[in-house]
């Protein structure tokens, strides 16, 4: 049986197990709970079978999310005993975050954009990627407060899930706490800013160093970003085991109105990622003049694949093959796309900008907006020299909540449908890169449009 039938027969029966569950739900009828609950196994049947012939990590993950559902639904006391498995997936996610923030940060500052040799071009790269990613927080933080999509979420009685207590921290102790005592005490802590920060520092040292003293250190943090990469591809297969069993403990413990919030942030998500595209992306290239339908092929092939695989790193080659196609100078595309990756995170940074006021709003924490800017402004900071990584916001937010007070159990719930929500802003992260290598290069007046039909196949 080919996969589209197979994909015709899960639409046909998930059309059929809707149908019933509605007339259950919205009508005075009432039918059988073991017909209810056939309708929906054999749905996820078809959708096993699919997943065994697709031999691809992200349905698997996909699929676990509905069998996740299915088990909190129908088992919500031996939900709990899957807790593990997700903790176990935490745990191993939480590995990566100091040596990868550390490599990347290191290979971009040293390796790529050390300001003295490139130039104009190196001010011009960063003031347009901050200002860019400030636009995506402030449309975020927008979004979320708008939709509410974490509000009204109430706890049930027994939840067991340890909450962290909020310190009340005053200003300077805010600003201490960016400064690392200790880059080895840090990295035990899970203190996401102080390593950026000693990063940071490290890189611009490095990259003052002449080139016979830099570049054993160089080779190592490449070797070492390389390393983690191939790491975070070995977790992830560990990913539908957690992903399933943390949606399963979420719904056991709180019920099937979780997913109602959780779409909403899902949608509010996609809603504002595509206000940002249209209201801060498109303009830009309308304004200086960008051919917007020579650019949107030229992108559309790097975008699939880093919606398929949730990772911009799978989408760097073909991403600098076409900008070049486009008509960007190779000397800016080497520059400008792998220093994005780790300074232009504009699907990432709406994202959790987003996903942070979630977490505050899902446990009754009210913050202000100062207080949410703040927040944004560090996760800015904490998102960059990620995007390769697949999931890796999680790990960011993961860090942000615990600086900053705020409980873990929503993320838990998040962590259901990240997989959905990686894709998109991973999407626009490339997308919004090679946007800014055009918007460069026009910058420079390098850029030279090609005639005619270009092939970026």
């Amino acid at each position: 049986m080919t996969q589209k039938r197979i994909v015709w027969f899960i639409l046909g029966f998930f059309l059929l197990a809707t149908i019933l569950h509605s007339i259950e739900y919205y009508t005075s009828f009432t039918l059988s709970h073991r017909l209810l609950v056939a309708s929906r196994l054999i749905t996820w049947a078809w959708l096993v079978l699919y997943a065994i012939r697709k031999k691809s990590l992200t349905t698997w993950i996909l699929l676990s999310m509905v069998i996740g559902v299915e088990i909190g639904l129908n088992f919500p006391e031996f939900a709990q005993n899957l807790s593990v498995l997700s903790k176990i997936f935490l745990r191993l996610v939480k590995t990566i975050i100091a040596p990868i923030l550390f490599a990347t940060l290191v290979v971009g500052i040293a390796g790529h954009s050390n300001l003295k040799q490139v130039g104009r071009m190196g001010w011009k790269s960063i003031l347009y990627f901050e200002g860019v990613t400030t636009m995506a927080l402030m449309v975020g933080l927008i979004a979320i407060n708008l939709t509410q999509a974490g509000a009204g979420i109430v706890l049930p009685e027994g939840f067991n899930q340890e909450l962290p207590e909020a310190i009340a921290q005053s200003w300077s102790d805010v600003i201490l706490h960016v400064f690392p005592e200790n880059f080895v005490k840090s990295v035990y802590n899970g203190d996401v800013l102080p390593i950026v920060v000693f990063s940071v520092i490290f890189g611009i040292a490095l990259a003052m160093l002449p080139e016979e003293k830099k570049r054993p250190l160089l080779n190592f943090s490449e070797s070492l970003a390389e390393t983690m990469f191939k790491f975070t591809n070995i977790i992830m297969h560990f990913a539908p085991f957690g992903v399933g069993a943390a949606i399963a403990v979420t719904v056991g413990h709180l019920g099937i109105d979780i997913l109602t919030s959780l779409l909403k942030l899902l949608f509010t998500l996609y809603g504002s990622l595509v206000v940002f595209i249209g209201g801060i992306l498109l303009p830009i290239a309308l304004i200086l003049k960008v051919p917007v339908k020579k650019f949107f092929k030229a992108v559309s092939e790097p975008v699939s694949i880093a919606f398929a695989t949730t990772s911009s790193e799978s989408a760097l080659p073909k991403a600098m093959e076409n900008m070049e196609k486009l008509g960007v100078p190779r000397k800016i595309v080497s520059f400008v796309l792998p220093t994005g990756y780790t300074f232009n995170l504009d699907g990432t940074t709406l994202y959790l900008s987003l996903a942070s006021v979630f977490v505050a709003q899902a446990a009754g924490i009210p913050l202000t907006i100062g207080q949410q800017i703040l927040m944004g402004l560090t996760l800015m900071l904490t998102s960059k020299g990620v995007a390769g990584v697949p999931r890796a916001s999680l790990v960011i937010l993961l860090g942000t909540a615990a600086s900053f007070g705020l409980p873990l159990w929503p993320i838990m719930a998040i962590l259901g449908i990240d997989e959905l929500m990686d894709m998109a802003r991973t999407s626009v992260n490339v997308a919004g890169n090679c946007l800014a290598t055009v918007v460069i290069a026009k910058w420079e007046g390098e850029y030279v449009e090609p005639e005619g039909e270009v092939n970026f196949d």
